[in-house]
C-alpha cells in the first residue's frame, strides 16, 4: 500500500508535470472506482489543474474550481504517460480503472491490481466533503506536530502502539510497512499499549516517526512514478524481511501473521530478545 512518503512523492511528480495542463477527458472504466456523481467527471474536462495536494495517504488535484481526490488503497497505482494510446481502453479490461487525457498528449491512469476493489476516486468542490480527509489526524510531518501534540496523542490510549500509529484519525499517512519501521528505529514492541509509554520513550517514538518518514520522502524525491513502488522495498530495514538479519543487531527478523496482513520486528531490538506469539493468542508483550 502507498503510504506517506510515497503518495508524497506522486504530489511532488503531478505538481511538476500536470499543472497547467488542460484536462480534454476524463474515462471511468471501473464501476467501483467512482465514489461520488455529482459534479460529474465530466465537469473536470476543458479545466486547467492546479496544484496538488496530500492529505494523509489522499491526493488532491486542483482542476478548474473542482478536486479530483484519489486514495489508492493497498493495491492501486498512478502511472503517469508522456503517450496515451490513441484508442480509447475498453472498461473491465486489466487493472486500469480511471484515465485521464491531457490536451497536447500524455496524461495518467489509475490502475488497481487484484480482485479487491478498494481504488477510490471523488470529484468534489473541496476535500474536506470526502470523509476519509475529512476524519484524518494531524500529518506527522507538518511543524506543529511536536513532542508534545504527539504525546497528547499517545495519552489514554489503551490500544497497541502498532494499532495507534495505524490510525489514520489519530495519524495521517503511517501504515503498515513504516510503522514497522517506526517501532524498529525506536525499539519497541508493536504491541506496547501506548498509554504505557514514559517520557522518554515517547521522545525517542517522536523522533523515530519524524525520522523515518523524512528519510523514507528524501529517498523517495524526484523518483519517477514507475519506479517507487521499488525504492519503497529497497529502503525498508524489517518490514517484508523475515528470516534476515536485523541491519543494526544482526538478530533474525520475525513475523507475526494476521488475517490480511503481517508485521515484522527484530527480538533484540524490540522485544527484550523474546519472539511475538500470534495475536490471537497471546498476552501483551510490553
Amino acid at each position: 500500500m502507498p503510504e506517506l512518503p510515497e503518495v508524497e512523492a506522486l504530489r511532488e511528480y503531478l505538481d511538476e508535470h500536470l499543472t497547467g495542463r488542460v484536462v480534454e477527458r476524463v474515462l471511468p472504466l471501473a464501476v467501483s472506482v467512482l465514489k461520488t456523481y455529482d459534479p460529474p467527471p465530466t465537469a473536470l474536462e476543458g479545466q486547467p489543474a492546479g496544484a496538488v495536494a496530500r492529505h494523509g495517504k489522499f491526493l488532491a488535484l486542483r482542476i478548474g474550481e473542482l478536486h479530483l481526490v484519489t486514495h489508492l488503497a493497498r493495491a492501486g497505482w498512478l502511472r503517469w504517460q508522456d503517450t496515451l494510446p490513441e484508442q480509447p481502453p475498453r472498461p473491465g479490461k486489466g487493472p486500469l480503472a480511471l484515465r485521464v487525457v491531457l490536451q497536447g498528449g500524455g496524461g495518467f491512469d489509475l490502475t488497481e491490481a487484484g480482485t479487491q476493489k478498494r481504488l477510490a476516486v471523488y470529484v468534489v468542490h473541496d476535500p474536506q466533503e470526502v470523509p476519509g480527509i475529512a476524519r484524518l489526524g494531524p500529518d506527522p510531518l507538518a511543524e506543529d506536530f511536536d513532542r508534545d501534540a504527539f504525546a497528547a496523542l499517545l495519552a489514554g490510549e489503551r490500544r497497541q502502539i502498532k494499532g495507534v500509529l495505524r490510525d489514520q484519525s489519530v495519524i495521517a499517512g503511517i501504515g503498515n510497512a513504516y510503522s514497522d519501521e517506526i517501532l524498529h528505529a525506536a525499539r519497541v514492541s508493536p504491541f506496547k499499549l501506548a498509554s504505557s509509554f514514559g517520557e522518554e520513550q515517547i521522545t525517542q517514538l517522536h523522533a523515530a516517526v519524524r525520522g523515518t518518514l523524512r528519510e523514507a520522502v528524501g529517498r523517495a524525491h524526484g523518483i519517477a512514478a514507475g519506479k517507487l513502488k521499488a525504492e519503497k522495498k529497497s529502503g525498508l530495514r524489517v518490514h517484508g524481511r523475515a528470516g534476515e538479519p536485523c541491519p543494526v543487531c544482526g538478530d533474525t527478523i520475525r513475523s507475526v501473521s494476521f488475517a490480511d496482513s503481517s508485521l515484522e520486528y527484530c527480538p533484540t531490538c524490540q522485544t527484550g530478545g523474546k519472539p511475538l506469539a500470534d495475536r490471537r493468542l497471546s498476552r501483551l508483550l510490553k
